[in-house]
């Protein structure tokens, strides 16, 4: 029983996926005078809004690729992704705290990611060419699986389920803020994060596992929004949540093949 009251506890803590974007209370709150009638989410309306964030990521994206690669010098670059990443952190959080905004703020996380995503993919690709459409192909790969796999019930996200995902998730987000506050005071951080030995190997590779598993609370979160008809505006909030994933388990990808590719 004290397990049990651990486990929902812990769930309540964190919400039922890893992403940050989404928790309990996201599809908790509506009253019913705030959705209009035939005009609720769902399935449908959240992949096409999902399709639509992903283009702008590819259209900002490429505009950065191609003004790294028309002078092969990261600091030509450099401010314009590293702005693009600090927008898109601050649109990320007013998606998320702001959920009636996400049609507007959803597309300017998805721009500003893209600047961020094209720089870091072209001085990847400088250095190891054919890396990108690789990380592209096996993120892309692996939402669909993850997505048969779960409409199929092999996959289903259970208490047991959730609770090791997102504790893994919160590990990891921990792992890298320290590397990174180490990393500010001159230190070298943690080094197997980076390694490219077998053990920083085994971290890429169990981090690119749970980034994947994220989606399939992703994927149930969103069912159960459209289930209990949310407002049509969650389509948008739905979608950025995905993005969020996505772009995490494509960045991870990138990390993983680098390793593996400078072995």
């Amino acid at each position: 029983m004290n397990k049990n009251m651990s486990k929902h506890n812990a769930l309540n803590m964190f919400g039922r996926s890893g992403n940050p974007a989404m928790n309990d209370a996201t599809f908790s709150n509506f009253t019913p005078e705030s959705i209009v009638p035939g005009q609720t989410m769902t399935l449908q309306g959240t992949v096409n809004k999902t399709g639509i964030l992903l283009l702008l990521v590819m259209i900002t994206a490429t505009y950065t690729w191609n003004q790294f690669f028309s002078t092969g010098l990261p600091e030509t670059v450099m401010p314009i992704a590293i702005g693009g990443a600090i927008f898109g952190f601050g649109f990320a959080l007013a998606t998320i705290f702001k959920k009636t905004w996400a049609s507007v703020t959803a597309p300017l996380y998805a721009l500003s990611q893209g600047l961020f995503l094209g720089a870091i993919s072209a001085i990847f690709e400088l250095q190891f060419p054919g890396i990108v459409i690789q990380a592209v192909g096996l993120t892309m790969g692996t939402l669909a699986s993850l997505l048969v796999l779960y409409k199929t019930g092999i996959i289903k996200p259970t208490e047991n389920f959730r609770l090791m995902i997102v504790s893994a998730t919160m590990g990891i987000a921990l792992l890298y803020i320290v590397s990174m506050v180490m990393n500010m005071f001159g230190s070298s951080g943690i080094g197997f994060i980076h390694s490219n030995g077998l053990f920083g190997i085994g971290f890429s590779l169990f981090v690119v596992a749970i980034a994947a598993l994220n989606l399939v609370l992703d994927f149930d979160f969103i069912e159960q929004g459209s289930e209990q008809g949310a407002p049509k505006y969650m389509e948008w909030f739905g979608a950025f949540s995905l993005m969020v994933t996505l772009i995490w388990l494509y960045l991870e990808m990138l990390r993983l093949l680098a390793k593996l590719r400078s072995r």
